[in-house]
């Protein structure tokens, strides 16, 4: 492989576009890995696996490969396809598949940016392992400032050569080889959760759902304060991760119908651990498109602003002017958030109402109404 093989001066932008411009859509690790791959020179025919390309940054690099697409989120997948429309390349639905499914096909290569999350990393090598080639290779990026040893021993279950690069531009890579046998694991996890002083019940989740190990303190205190009226009978849960909130819902007033709304495949498929689809709809996605406007009577939210090591408020604002096109008349928003991310300025933008039902120290309930 030459250094040809790869297009240049490739437009690769950011899905959903920022106002932040010292934000790219890539980093050193993804320059890092091409140029490794530029030096092994390899045969052509060689087929790839990729893993947590946000953007799609490597998979437009390497479109004549046709490789496959390891997506978790919808916005992921759609920043391939926008990218790639954007230079000219073509991807097929078939390129793209999700960490639930093995992949069509063996790969020689798998790529990979390191998930912030150690649990969905090992996932990820999981799921590679079982459809790499017996010498395939895996290439695996990292910025330097977020190694830890554990990174190695992970991938010391998976591979018997692990070697880890020197850095360039603050960024490493990762050079896995001779897949070991895969090891028994089990990925989804199990707390419990007393939604009141008498009813506890298991909430299951996969790697890389938000809050591992327990309900996270923001959702608790939404949970312990709110309660939905009986005639909000259609319910929105916008960023629904596994489904705590939803399931709460559902607990207060078994006739409501419930719509769990969420970016990442990892959380849609946790929350239907936990709650049955009788009165309850999924929606892969990372809009609100799905929903009929004026639809909906309440919806709940305890919205994302981390996003692997990047923290950025202007997914979750996009998604409240989202939410109030989907209210009815008189319609409410009801969500928690850290209290100094300041989004009740942002939400009496699109509110005809917008106040602080209640807060803690660290945490404030907004309630906006349409």
């Amino acid at each position: 492989m030459t250094h040809s093989s790869f297009p240049e001066n490739l437009t690769i932008r950011r899905y959903p576009d920022t106002s932040n411009k010292s934000l790219r859509a890539w980093n050193a690790g993804d320059e890092y890995i091409l140029e490794h791959l530029d030096e092994m020179d390899l045969a052509t025919g060689k087929s790839f696996a990729i893993y947590n390309d946000r953007f799609g940054y490597l998979s437009c690099h390497l479109a004549a490969f046709e490789p496959q697409c390891v997506v978790h989120r919808k916005s992921q997948e759609k920043s391939v396809l926008m990218n790639s429309q954007l230079n000219n390349l073509t991807f097929e639905q078939g390129q793209f598949t999700t960490p639930f499914n093995s992949l069509p096909q063996t790969a020689d290569i798998g790529l990979m940016q390191i998930p912030k999350s150690l649990d969905l990393f090992r996932y990820f090598l999981h799921k590679l392992s079982e459809s790499i080639t017996d010498d395939g290779i895996a290439l695996c990026a990292f910025m330097t400032k977020y190694f830890t040893p554990a990174l190695l021993e992970i991938a010391d279950d998976y591979f018997e050569d692990v070697e880890q690069s020197l850095a360039k531009k603050k960024s490493r890579i990762l050079i896995l080889g001779k897949k070991k046998p895969l090891p028994d694991a089990s990925f989804i996890e199990s707390f419990s959760y007393s939604f009141d002083s008498d009813y506890t019940e298991n909430i299951k989740q996969y790697p890389g759902v938000f809050s591992s190990g327990q309900v996270d303190y923001a959702t608790q205190f939404l949970l312990e304060t709110f309660s939905p009226d009986s005639n909000e009978l259609q319910i929105a849960d916008v960023g629904s991760g596994n489904g705590v909130i939803s399931r709460a819902m559902q607990i207060q007033n078994p006739d409501a119908c419930l719509h769990l709304i969420d970016d990442s495949v990892l959380a849609i498929e946790s929350s239907k651990l936990n709650i049955s689809d009788k009165n309850a709809d999924f929606h892969w996605t990372d809009t609100l498109e799905d929903l009929e406007d004026q639809s909906i009577d309440l919806a709940l939210s305890n919205p994302p602003f981390h996003f692997g090591h990047e923290t950025n408020i202007e997914i979750s604002v996009s998604l409240f002017r989202e939410t109030a096109g989907l209210l009815k008349p008189g319609g409410r928003f009801v969500c928690v958030a850290n209290k100094h991310l300041g989004y009740l300025s942002h939400l009496k933008k699109f509110f005809r109402s917008a106040g602080v039902l209640a807060q803690n120290k660290k945490f404030v309930i907004y309630e906006c109404r349409k």
